[in-house]
């Protein structure tokens, strides 16, 4: 399959300096429509790394009774209790462990008619917009970050790899979209169809919450204005580069999608 590759080279070209003469309002605000009872770990995963993607300001709106386990477990983000005018934020991420209940539906609908800005869809997102074939509602230039069997779910089941990637060429040109088809080798395809293959991560990333990183990683380099396609290549490097250091020290198998996080500064010094 031709494409290019996405090296540290390139990550350091991208990269955006902080201005010495700067405060929180110059990195944007993002929100995080993430979390049910029972998942509210993803919302956990994915708000921890937003902040440490270097956003200025990060809320969450999730599931209500959920609020004390996120504020105790992330003090530095803000909470909503119920939606409201999604204007204020420079860049959204839905679908970290939202579920497919039909509240889950309704607030999706809502976020997709109401928001034509940076978005990044993840998770049960996809999942129920394959179950409600919402694909023609979608914003352009929103970027989509499926593993297989959620990209199957919105499209056919593959015979492989490369005939999944093939139809996520497609699907990205027919709907003006950007695809992060995450595994080995991650392809990150423009709305022209163009693709970046990622050269960092390992296989013990291969683990639960790994994905919800990554959202919130992205969702916050959205925020802080990079364009959509820079900021799904240079997300996904640095979630792999991290991984990277976590297998490094920790181990492959002994990692976790927290330590990810953990080690999303090491990453971005390495830059």
């Amino acid at each position: 399959m031709e494409g290019s590759y996405f090296t540290i080279d390139d990550a350091r070209k991208l990269r955006k300096p902080r201005n010495l003469d700067s405060h929180k309002g110059n990195y944007g605000h993002a929100l995080l429509q993430v979390g049910s009872m029972g998942m509210m770990g993803a919302a956990i995963l994915s708000t921890k790394a937003c902040i440490r993607s270097g956003v200025g300001l990060t809320t969450v709106f999730s599931d209500s009774r959920g609020n004390d386990i996120m504020q105790i477990s992330v003090p530095e983000a803000m909470f909503l209790r119920k939606e409201h005018d999604y204007s204020k934020y420079d860049a959204i991420g839905c679908g970290c462990g939202i579920g497919t209940s039909s509240k889950s539906y309704e607030s999706l609908l809502h976020l997709l008619k109401g928001y034509q800005r940076n978005l990044v869809l993840d998770a049960d997102a996809i999942n129920l917009i394959a179950k409600f074939n919402l694909q023609s509602i979608i914003p352009e230039n929103t970027i989509l970050t499926p593993h297989d069997i959620e990209f199957d779910r919105i499209v056919t089941e593959s015979k492989n790899h490369d005939e999944r990637i093939k139809k996520a060429i497609i699907f990205a040109r027919n709907y003006k979209l950007i695809i992060v088809l995450k595994g080995h080798k991650t392809a990150v395809i423009s709305p022209d169809g163009n693709i970046s293959f990622n050269t960092t991560g390992n296989p013990g990333m291969a683990t639960g919450g790994s994905g919800d990183v990554l959202t919130g990683l992205i969702v916050g380099l959205l925020a802080q204005g990079y364009k959509p396609y820079d900021a799904a290549k240079l997300g996904v490097f640095i979630h792999g580069l991290a991984g990277d250091f976590a297998a490094e020290e920790l181990s492959q198998e002994a990692m976790t999608s927290g330590d990810i996080v953990n080690y999303l500064s090491k990453a971005f010094k390495a830059l």
